[in-house]
C-alpha cells in the first residue's frame, strides 16, 4: 500500500467509538502518540496546547467525581457552552443522535434509556485512558484551531497504530475537578477530552454509522 492509499485507510478507520475493551495501552504507544500530536502545525509556532492523560487509578477518581458532578447538574465549563445549531446543522446533528441511538435499538421516546448512553460520556465509554486539552486562558479562536489540528493528528496517530478514540466536548463540563487532578492552574482553560483504548468491536454502539456532506462544505475555483 502506498502513502497515498495508507493515509485514506487511516483517515477513513478514525470513528468516534463508543465502547472500548479495559486493556491499557503500551505506555510507550500513547507517548509515540502525544509525540505526533505535538507535530501539529499552529500560528506562529505558539504550540498553544497542554495534554493531561488519565489512566489507572487517576482515571478513575476522574470518572468518579466528574459523573458526581454531572449527576448533581453541576457544570462549570472554562467557556460558555451555548452554541445553537440550526438548519442543515441541525439536521446533521439530529441525524447522528438517531444513528447512535438507533444503534443501540433506544427509542426516540426512551428518555431514561438516552439519558443512560450520555451519562456514559462521564465514564469515558469504558476506555482506560482520556485525554484532556488544555488552552492557555485568553487565547482565542484561532489558538482553538491550532489544539484541534493536534487532536485531529492524536486520534489519527492512536488509528494509525490500531487503536480507537472519541473525542468528547462534554469532559470540558468540569475542568476544575481535572484541574485538582493533575496539578493545572487556571491558566489553562479545558476545551475537551478524548477518550482512548482498544475499541469493543462486539459492542453494537460502535455499529453507529454517520455520512459526511462533502458537496455542500467544499468550493473549488479555477482550473
Amino acid at each position: 500500500m502506498n502513502l497515498a492509499n495508507a493515509f485514506d485507510a487511516i483517515v477513513h478507520g478514525r470513528t468516534s467509538t463508543r465502547a472500548f475493551l479495559a486493556e491499557a495501552l503500551p505506555r510507550a504507544a500513547i507517548e509515540h502518540a502525544l509525540h505526533l500530536a505535538c507535530q501539529a502545525p499552529s500560528n506562529c509556532n505558539t504550540q498553544p496546547w497542554q495534554i493531561a492523560v488519565a489512566s489507572g487509578d487517576a482515571r478513575a477518581r476522574l470518572a468518579q467525581a466528574i459523573a458526581g458532578e454531572m449527576a448533581s447538574g453541576r457544570m462549570t465549563p472554562d467557556l460558555p457552552y451555548d452554541g445553537r445549531y440550526d438548519g442543515v446543522y441541525r439536521e446533521r446533528q439530529s441525524g447522528a443522535a438517531e444513528a447512535l441511538y438507533g444503534a443501540c435499538q433506544i427509542a426516540r421516546d426512551d428518555k431514561a434509556a438516552r439519558s443512560r448512553q450520555f451519562m456514559r460520556n462521564f465514564d469515558f465509554f469504558g476506555a482506560p485512558h482520556v485525554a484532556f486539552f488544555f488552552l492557555p486562558a485568553g487565547f482565542g479562536t484561532r489558538e482553538a484551531a491550532d489544539l484541534g489540528m493536534c487532536a485531529q493528528t492524536f486520534m489519527l496517530a492512536l488509528t494509525a497504530m490500531g487503536y480507537a478514540s472519541c473525542p468528547q466536548t462534554s469532559l470540558s463540563f468540569h475542568p476544575q475537578q481535572v484541574r485538582a487532578e493533575f496539578g493545572i492552574t487556571e491558566a489553562w482553560q479545558l476545551m475537551f477530552g478524548i477518550s482512548f483504548g482498544r475499541a469493543d468491536t462486539a459492542a453494537a454502539v460502535n455499529q453507529a454509522a454517520t455520512t459526511r456532506d462533502i458537496g455542500s462544505c467544499v468550493l473549488l475555483a479555477g482550473d
